[in-house]
């Protein structure tokens, strides 16, 4: 009896530990949508109150009667578009031969290709501009799209490692049939790995829709930037020596910038954690 009480006591302590962490985890969110619907005055009074007086449904309508705001839309939809076909693609074309087939050095390739994921991507950003330079692709999008198409070192070992749970078998009978290797790989392995598919594409779909980096080195004209960069600089003012910043305006592309990830995580969440949790399944 006591036993029993004693663990419904810490099921109730549990759950108020984790309704606690929930909310400071979900506050952020609640605080960019409240002063999203604020007036500036409110958003700059001291102390500050959670929720807005009167809701300012005018700062949506100011902010979506914006053109430039369906540029910059377009811009970042390109951007995730190019690079999840590109890096889905390219990275499970180099997985698939590490992970079925046999040839000499295979482990070697690997190792290599999972060391380069200990150099820090900022570190590369200096030799990457110039070259991109001398290419003349600065002020475009070719300087973050055509590198997807060369496969992304970690997602080549997800890649792998979902394809070493596939059994070999199936690969065996489809020689037998007399499949080519390349047969194999688009007529039965792709189909059999939809759940890191959609892994992949999924996480690449939010990175690059939150990249901020590489968009602020590469792009100038305000015709190429990005939503995120918009958010940077569309809605900040000067005057004198002084910069203004209106929070009104800026809470309101966040708070549209955080509604697609949402969306796309809990639409493919079940994928998410089959992908990733398949993957680690086989060394």
């Amino acid at each position: 009896m006591r036993g029993n009480i004693k663990h419904k006591n810490m099921k109730i302590l549990q759950y108020i530990i984790m309704s606690i962490i929930a909310v400071i985890m979900i506050f952020p969110i609640i605080w960019i949508i409240s002063s999203s619907l604020k007036t500036m005055l409110e958003i700059s009074q001291f102390p500050p109150k959670v929720f807005p007086k009167s809701p300012q449904w005018e700062n949506y309508k100011v902010i979506l009667s914006d053109p430039q705001l369906y540029v910059y839309l377009k811009n970042t939809l390109l951007l995730i578009v190019w690079n999840t076909v590109g890096t889905v693609f390219s990275s499970a074309l180099v997985a698939y031969p590490l992970a079925r087939m046999n040839f000499k050095g295979k482990n070697l390739v690997f190792g290599i290709i999972i060391a380069t994921m200990m150099i820090p991507t900022t570190t590369l950003i200096i030799p990457q501009y110039l070259m991109f330079s001398k290419f003349g692709w600065l002020d475009t999008l070719l300087p973050m799209i055509v590198p997807s198409f060369f496969a992304y070192p970690y997602n080549v070992f997800l890649f792998r490692q979902f394809f070493r749970t596939i059994p070999e078998s199936i690969d065996e009978a489809a020689y037998i049939d007399g499949c080519s290797k390349f047969t194999i790989f688009t007529k039965m392995l792709v189909p059999l790995s939809k759940p890191i598919f959609a892994t992949i594409g999924v996480l690449s779909a939010i990175f690059w829709w939150n990249e901020l980096l590489q968009p602020l080195v590469y792009i100038n004209s305000d015709a190429v930037k990005t939503l995120t960069i918009a958010t940077m600089t569309r809605y900040k003012f000067f005057t004198g020596n002084a910069q203004l910043v209106t929070w009104d305006k800026l809470m309101v592309v966040t708070t549209l910038m955080i509604i697609p990830p949402m969306i796309l995580y809990l639409c493919a969440s079940k994928q998410l954690t089959e992908g990733i949790k398949t993957s680690g399944m086989k060394g």
